[in-house]
């Protein structure tokens, strides 16, 4: 597989770990803040969690096919969640604070 579908799955895991808490808390009924506000209506968290998705969707499939269980694919989609999971425990939680 060539590298670029490798950097393409890490980015796409980001997006799909981005998507998690805006359409977790938006189907919750909860505010929650994203890039348009601080914080957004529910509403717009689940559209802006579907849109994270849909984008970590379309990497996915149209950029080098994934193949979970590849050492490769797991590798550069596990790193992507962990990264991108980091960052936004330590950004949202300064929200909390």
């Amino acid at each position: 597989m060539p590298w670029i579908a490798y950097i393409a799955h890490f980015i796409a895991a980001a997006f799909l770990t981005n998507g998690i808490p805006h359409f977790v808390n938006g189907v919750s009924g909860r505010r929650f803040r994203t890039p348009f506000a601080k914080p957004s209506s529910p509403t717009t968290n689940v559209v802006w969690g579907w849109a994270n998705f849909l984008v970590a969707f379309l990497l996915f499939a149209n950029i080098g096919p994934l193949y979970i269980g590849t050492p490769g694919d797991t590798i550069f989609v596990a790193a992507g969640m962990l990264v991108t999971g980091i960052l936004l425990a330590r950004i949202f939680g300064g929200d909390a604070n």
